[in-house]
């Protein structure tokens, strides 16, 4: 972008621009005028057809003064030796060049001017007196500088208006972006909470169903059993994606509903068993972790069964809590294989993700593969802080 070139100006800017140019050179070439008259008892033709036509002609210049501003300046000020109606032509040439703040530039146009207007009277039968010399000089050259000094000034003023609406633009675009962030890191949160609220109800409802589907051998009570844990997962999974839709659409005051903790991972290990996974879960856990903590410690564990019901059906699953306060807090979900043959569920490639991104932000290492029995192991590792420190901190 050149910042040269000033903006088109539109037809009543540019129109009120000149008529006031053309007012300004009125009482000079009328004063001239008056002079002749009353010295020679004439004016002359060039007086009422030259001068007014070189000035019109000036004028008519000055509409291409923005595009070609150093020309056009130039072309009228030496024009306006054959005419004083220009001057103010000139002048306004003048400040438009000056806008640009090229002092070069600004300071020949204006000698230029200044020294065509020593050659005006020269074309009006008007006597000089010889002491008048000075003022003849004088007068010119302070309209010339203030012409400059007004160009110089509305430039300044220019350049702060573009930079200040730079910045506003560079402030819309940051803004803009942050927003765009801002809806990114939303929907990686709800997509987060989809996966972790709905991927396990769902991963146990297809394991039994995939029960149903496999096992013709099983008596009319499994078959209940197992239709009832369809049913009630279902169930579940429905009340809890309401919550999640609850939270999101509500209002922002609005406090959001307990997360599970610690404290929660013996019932999640009795839905599994419910659902026909054979989990045992031992735990030594000396104390009660800070609820973000356990509540990390519970996507990990639900992390684990959900894959494990999905990649591994009929295998066992050990879960192992250890940890104490001022140490570390270890988690460990291990699988057998898979003691069936089923066709590889979806997966969203969310999960494992969504769950190094939480024990990253926690200050914790996660890390999980396939073991020598070629089965499963996930395990993680949370800092668990002494509280004392914490309340010292």
């Amino acid at each position: 972008m050149n910042t040269d070139v000033a903006p088109r100006l539109g037809w009543w800017q540019q129109a009120w621009r000149l008529g006031a140019a053309a007012a300004v050179g009125i009482p000079l070439w009328l004063s001239i005028g008056v002079v002749a008259q009353g010295q020679t008892g004439e004016t002359g033709s060039w007086f009422l057809i030259g001068d007014p036509l070189v000035a019109l002609g000036c004028l008519t210049a000055l509409l291409w003064r923005r595009r070609f501003p150093l020309a056009v300046a130039m072309t009228v000020a030496i024009a306006s030796t054959a005419s004083a109606l220009a001057t103010g032509a000139a002048c306004l040439g003048l400040v438009s060049l000056s806008t640009r703040r090229r002092p070069v530039e600004s300071g020949v146009v204006g000698l230029a001017l200044v020294t065509a207007s020593q050659f005006t009277g020269g074309l009006y039968p008007v006597q000089r007196s010889p002491g008048s010399w000075w003022l003849e000089l004088t007068l010119p050259a302070l309209t010339a500088g203030i012409a400059v000094a007004m160009g110089m000034a509305i430039g300044a003023r220019r350049v702060e208006l573009r930079s200040l609406r730079d910045r506003a633009e560079s402030a819309e675009r940051e803004q803009t972006a942050r927003a765009a962030q801002a809806r990114a890191l939303e929907r990686n949160r709800i997509a987060r909470e989809m996966h972790d609220v709905l991927a396990h109800r769902i991963s146990l409802v297809a394991m039994q169903a995939g029960v149903l589907d496999h096992r013709g051998n099983l008596t009319a009570e499994e078959n209940r059993v197992l239709v009832r844990g369809i049913a009630d997962g279902s169930h579940q999974a429905l009340e809890e994606l309401r919550d999640v839709l609850g939270v999101l659409r509500a209002d922002a005051a609005r406090p959001e509903p307990p997360q599970p903790s610690l404290d929660r991972i013996p019932d999640l290990v009795a839905d599994a068993r419910t659902s026909g996974l054979d989990v045992t879960l031992t735990t030594t856990v000396a104390g009660t972790p800070s609820d973000a903590i356990g509540r990390t410690c519970y996507r990990i564990v639900q992390e684990g069964l959900t894959n494990a019901a999905k990649h591994a059906p009929g295998a066992r699953v050990h879960i192992t809590l250890e940890g104490t306060a001022g140490d570390n807090l270890d988690v460990s979900v291990h699988n057998s294989p898979s003691t069936r043959a089923t066709a590889p569920p979806p997966t969203s490639g969310f999960g494992l993700l969504g769950l190094t991104e939480r024990i990253t932000l926690a200050g914790g290492e996660l890390d999980h593969h396939p073991t020598p029995d070629n089965g499963y192991l996930l395990t993680a590792r949370l800092p668990w802080p002494n509280p004392t420190h914490e309340k010292r901190a």
